[in-house]
């Protein structure tokens, strides 16, 4: 069993998804594992990661007013909101999804599927430098 750890940072420009799928199948190449797993983390809590539709970009419009929706920055209540009125949306939104992703490596490739791409799903609405952590494994 062989291990090989890598990191990258991505620079957000706001609120939105952030495509990563090219530089976490570079790490793969690196590492020379051809059957395995990799696995991608991001070390923030205020964004998060998602595997998505990467062919159509109103899928990804369309899972960010989901977000808005679901968990809005007026909201009364919130008192954690230190850095401004996405503070605690951001966390929130973070713990729905999730900060890490598992994929199958099969002959030196991801077995992502046809129409799926790994993103950085950016919860604040201001610029962030994201780092993410990717762990490859097997032989």
């Amino acid at each position: 069993m062989a291990a090989y750890a890598a990191k990258f940072s991505v620079t957000s420009s706001g609120k939105g998804t952030y495509e990563i799928t090219r530089q976490v199948s570079q790490i793969v190449t690196e590492s020379q594992i051809t059957t395995g797993t990799v696995t991608v983390f991001v070390q923030h809590t205020s964004a998060s990661l998602v595997i998505m539709e990467n062919a159509d970009a109103s899928a990804r419009t369309d899972l960010e007013a989901f977000f808005d929706h679901l968990v809005p920055e007026d909201t009364p209540y919130f008192v954690h909101t230190y850095e401004g009125p996405d503070d605690m949306p951001s966390h929130i939104r973070m713990a729905l999804t999730r900060t890490s992703e598992v994929i199958p490596i099969v002959k030196g490739s991801m077995t992502l599927g046809t129409w799926q791409g790994i993103f950085l799903f950016e919860h604040r609405a201001q610029p962030h430098a994201r780092h993410i952590m990717v762990s490859v494994v097997g032989e």
